[in-house]
């Protein structure tokens, strides 16, 4: 069976599309799922639209995607473990590949990355640059990591050091145990941070965290970019 966990804080607006893909996506591919909502302190309907849609939620107080995660994952049942954010679109192709991959001996994989929406030029330059150059050092996306529960135990999850960047980490600590595999088929995820958020604020935020290295990732300070909770006021595009 297939876990899909899904990280959420204040998601009532992308939520139920996001879990209507995964559901669509895992029945034509054949595969026995579950789907975890892990609610990490929202104070909207991010609750009760993930079980509307039909998924166990679990509640904690931590604000800390990694920490999420790891909830979701230690509830989880299946022996593959998929791990989407909670404004990303998956499509089966993803969930057969991910799976091919895992049962080939990869430890673990992710997939190239495409923004929805409008964006500004900068962030469209942005977005090409830091992909081509993420996804070539062969590192996988936070917005969409899978792995086998035997692997996640093995490498103790994600570092909960760590509120932004924990997704390298793992990266890194699943290829010690083998290879890697990057989905050539893109998830599509939301762009409203790059509509959301000015140029010069995007680059210093990131800017700080190049300089300030791990210790800057470990503190929830100057991290508002992903932290604030700030949401755009419609129903992400699907």
């Amino acid at each position: 069976m297939i876990s899909f966990i899904v990280p959420a804080y204040n998601e009532e607006l992308e939520l139920s599309s996001t879990l209507a893909a995964i559901r669509a996506s895992a029945s034509g591919a054949a595969q026995p799922h579950e789907i975890i909502v892990v609610d990490d302190a929202s104070t909207d309907a991010t609750a009760k639209a993930a079980t509307a849609a039909g998924a166990r939620v679990i509640s904690i107080n931590r604000r800390q995607i990694a920490a999420a995660r790891n909830a979701g994952a230690f509830a989880a049942r299946g022996a593959y473990l998929f791990f989407i954010d909670s404004d990303t679109r998956i499509n089966q192709t993803h969930i057969v590949e991910g799976i091919a991959a895992l049962k080939a001996g990869y430890a673990g994989g992710s997939a190239r990355v495409v923004m929805d929406g409008f964006m500004p030029l900068w962030g469209r330059i942005f977005v090409r640059v830091f992909c081509t150059l993420y996804f070539g050092l062969n590192l996988g996306a936070g917005a969409f990591l899978f792995t086998t529960r035997r692997n996640f135990d093995a490498v103790g999850g994600f570092d909960e050091q760590y509120f932004v960047g924990e997704e390298v980490y793992f990266s890194l600590a699943l290829r010690k145990l083998g290879r890697f595999k990057v989905l050539r088929e893109p998830i599509v995820t939301s762009g409203r941070k790059l509509r959301m958020y000015s140029m010069r604020r995007v680059f210093v935020r990131l800017f700080s965290i190049v300089v300030g290295g791990p210790k800057a990732a470990r503190s929830r300070d100057k991290l508002d970019v992903w932290y604030d909770g700030k949401r755009e006021n419609r129903t992400a595009e699907t």
